[in-house]
């Protein structure tokens, strides 16, 4: 059966741990990314594709930063939009091949998007977004004194730079990403989870120094754009209980329910899982009919039933609402 999907990719999509960051080492990571959504395509699916940015803007930050003497630097929300364009590029770029080589005949657009977020938002004041690459301790020390950086430790995995990430209010380009799908289109949007802009006392839009979580703003465009599924893909095959430690267990299906009673005890943790649940019982509790996580490389199969953790709306209202804040 045909369906609306919107597909999350991971910023390990894109740019894998270990690797340096060239251009044409992306470029491998994404055609093989395309390679998999074409085959989605292929199913008679409509897509629409949301990425993270977090270590190409670290690196548009950094490189900002090492030549602040040469050349002026940009502020957050314009190195968010930056990221968006160059990633649009590139997966566009490639999705395009892809479906020429399968002999599917389909535009292929990337919406540099916007996000309406509250400029009172607790995160202003108490950053937690980790972005960039990862850092040594004792690296981590030495930045926050010689560049004022807030850094926290990010699931064990080593530290990066924290940035204010205000929770999205609404897509600003959403309906007319919706207008594009209906009319056929395959459409990239909402990259890094948009670019973060605000009212100001006349009601003007003004960009704000931040990143929107990727997973949050994905939740808010499938709204949007009236999703049936959204199909989260990460670094894991499937969501676990107790992530890591000798009573780990995999998840083949959650509940809303069991989704809110997992995350108030404490299995998904802000860095790393958390958003994503939040994103899917956001997602759920709008309309939407489920909700797929799983890897990359198991993108396919997980929409077919055979892996991944997948979501079903089946919650209290009332619990849900409170989670989720209104």
């Amino acid at each position: 059966m045909c369906a609306r999907i919107l597909i999350a990719l991971g910023g390990n999509a894109i740019l894998k741990k270990g690797q340096r960051g060239e251009f044409d080492e992306q470029m491998r990571n994404v055609r093989g990314v395309c390679k998999q959504i074409v085959e989605i395509i292929k199913m008679g699916h409509e897509v629409v594709i949301t990425h993270g940015n977090g270590p190409q803007v670290g690196n548009i930050l950094l490189q900002n930063e090492i030549a602040r003497d040469q050349v002026p630097q940009m502020p957050l929300d314009v190195c968010v939009a930056e990221s968006q364009g160059m990633l649009g590029y590139m997966i566009s770029q490639a999705l395009q091949n892809e479906l020429w080589r399968a002999g599917i005949k389909k535009p292929v657009v990337s919406v540099i998007t916007r996000v309406l977020v509250d400029k009172n938002d607790p995160e202003f004041e108490n950053p937690s977004k980790p972005i960039g690459r990862f850092y040594s301790k004792e690296e981590a020390e030495e930045l926050m004194k010689l560049r004022g950086w807030k850094m926290k430790e990010d699931s064990g995995r080593g530290w990066r730079r924290v940035v204010p990430s205000p929770r999205p209010i609404a897509i600003l380009e959403g309906v007319t990403v919706k207008h594009l799908v209906d009319m056929g289109a395959i459409v990239i949007a909402a990259g890094g989870g948009g670019i973060p802009v605000v009212r100001d006392v006349n009601g003007e839009l003004e960009g704000v120094e931040a990143v929107v979580d990727k997973d949050l703003a994905s939740a808010k465009l499938a709204e949007v754009i009236k999703a049936d599924i959204m199909l989260i893909l990460t670094d894991v095959e499937k969501v676990a209980l107790n992530f890591g430690k000798p009573n780990q267990r995999f998840l083949d299906l959650m509940t809303v329910e069991d989704a809110i009673r997992y995350y108030e005890e404490g299995h998904f943790p802000p860095g790393s899982m958390g958003p994503k649940i939040l994103a899917a019982i956001e997602f759920l509790r709008n309309g939407g009919k489920k909700v797929i996580i799983s890897s990359i490389e198991k993108g396919v199969e997980a929409l077919e039933g055979k892996t991944g953790t997948h979501i079903i709306p089946e919650a209290s209202v009332s619990r849900t609402i409170a989670l989720i804040g209104e």
